[in-house]
């Protein structure tokens, strides 16, 4: 089982007075859709980042497993763990500037930064089944 990024959706962090501490029922209600907002943001998230593929891989970057982790604030910053196949991969320096000019064109979207990780190594293992498909590795 190819393993998928961490995708976090954190809060914003506000100070709250004594009475906006108190949960009133509309609260309440709110927080299944607030649920579904953010999922659909975090799939339009995703779907940006397919878009990018490797030049000499015919997979996006998000099936091939090179995305570790998704971490997406309040505010609609969105943080990007990812690797490339080899240290040695010839696009290691503008891959990840491809991966946050098409993050950045998200509608609502916040900051976006990518950070360029190394560890863990990524192997085939991470790809989806789609991808190994693909590529014949099935």
């Amino acid at each position: 089982m190819p393993a998928h990024p961490e995708v976090t959706i954190r809060e914003p962090v506000v100070a709250k007075t004594p009475v906006e501490t108190e949960v009133s029922s509309s609260e309440n209600i709110a927080g299944p859709e607030i649920d579904i907002a953010e999922a659909q943001f975090e799939g339009k998230v995703i779907e940006a980042i397919s878009t990018v593929f490797d030049p000499e891989i015919p997979v996006n970057i998000y099936e091939l497993g090179l995305i570790y982790n998704i971490d997406i604030n309040g505010m609609k910053d969105v943080r990007i763990d990812m690797t490339l196949t080899s240290p040695a991969c010839p696009v290691a320096g503008t891959l990840p500037g491809d991966v946050e000019r098409v993050v950045q064109t998200v509608e609502g979207i916040g900051g976006v930064a990518v950070e360029l990780v190394w560890e863990p190594s990524w192997t085939p293992d991470r790809m989806s089944e789609a991808a190994k498909l693909e590529l014949g590795f099935m």
